[in-house]
């Protein structure tokens, strides 16, 4: 059973990052219009946090607090967002493949993968409400449908 969620883990990775690449610095500053809501760039910092606090817990055996090194410049620049979601993939993979862990750990794990799933839900109203087109593999796993961005 831990090979589906390490696998489930590693494909919501992915498909993050795939909507990372569709990403500039211009998309990454707006917001969702006529609602409460923070940036992209800011919704892609909280998940670089997310996956480098929920590792770092994972490695200690329990919960460690809430950190992100991502600067503020950086969450507006999608090369160091996809630098930081590249590394941070490879590092929580790192922590869960090949190690026994604890209930505990797993439950951190498991953890991880719902913040995980539950931005790209949140990114999914953004990307609609900004017109952009989602990456396909993305757009086929929750059955989107595409806007037609081009005009």
């Amino acid at each position: 059973m831990n090979a589906i969620l390490i696998n489930r883990l590693d494909r919501a990775f992915q498909l993050t990052f795939g909507l990372s690449q569709m990403m500039s610095a211009s998309t990454l500053e707006s917001r969702i219009k006529d609602v409460p809501s923070n940036s992209m760039g800011s919704q892609f910092w909280c998940i670089v946090g997310a996956r480098q606090s929920y590792t770092r817990g994972i490695a200690a055996g329990g919960w460690q607090g809430f950190s992100c090194s991502l600067t503020p410049t950086q969450s507006k620049d999608p090369a160091s967002i996809q630098a930081s979601l590249r590394q941070t993939h490879d590092d929580a993979i790192a922590a869960v493949t090949n190690q026994e862990l604890s209930d505990a750990q797993w439950q951190l794990v498991m953890d991880l993968w719902e913040h995980e799933v539950q931005h790209q839900g949140q990114l999914i109203r953004y990307f609609y409400a900004s017109a952009i087109a989602f990456p396909t593999d993305f757009a086929n796993r929750y059955n989107l449908a595409q806007l037609n961005v081009d005009g």
